[in-house]
């Protein structure tokens, strides 16, 4: 049983005993079909291979899909139902990651801070360079990663990657270094 614990700061109030876990699709969450022998979003693994593996005895996960693209195939629409995805389960007071395509994911959460005017909760993007199947796949360490910057970061929007951690606005992925940074 996870005993409840709540962070309080001058903003707000929130449990940390629960995190929820939006999924979306993009690289951490594509898989190799050995028939068409293509990389793609298909159905999520996530909770499989990473999520179930990790020791998390003082956290429920609430995990969910609301889709699986490639952000570069996301849509206004999809971005949409993302905030209001988010909007909706900042009301149960517990961070939220959301797992994400790296080329848009600072798009994403930007459009999540611009719209989203009091964010009462953490929300933690993070991806993957490379797929979970891959040996060298970074999944399973920006996944760890963000699920404790969730719990122990003030309210507002992020990007946790390679073992930083960005306040949106202002940051972008580096293609060339395969990570993100802040833009200069």
């Amino acid at each position: 049983m996870v005993s409840e614990k709540k962070i309080k700061n001058k903003r707000s109030t929130y449990d940390i005993s629960s995190v929820i876990v939006i999924m979306t699709g993009g690289t951490i969450d594509k898989s190799y079909d050995e028939v068409e022998g293509t990389l793609g979003n298909r159905e999520t693994f996530i909770k499989e291979i990473i999520l179930s593996k990790l020791r998390l005895p003082y956290t429920n996960l609430h995990m969910f899909s609301i889709f699986s693209k490639d952000s570069l195939h996301m849509s206004d629409y999809d971005r949409t139902l993302l905030v209001k995805t988010i909007e909706t389960q900042m009301e149960k007071g517990s961070p939220i990651v959301v797992l994400h395509g790296t080329d848009t994911m600072s798009r994403s959460a930007e459009q999540v801070k611009k719209e989203l005017k009091k964010v009462s909760v953490p929300v933690v993007f993070t991806g993957a360079m490379k797929p979970m199947g891959f040996d060298d796949s970074d999944a399973r360490q920006n996944v760890t990663e963000a699920l404790l910057v969730a719990k122990i970061i003030k309210p507002g929007v992020y990007i946790s990657f390679h073992n930083q951690v960005f306040k949106i606005p202002g940051v972008r992925k580096n293609k060339t270094k395969g990570t993100f940074e802040y833009i200069k």
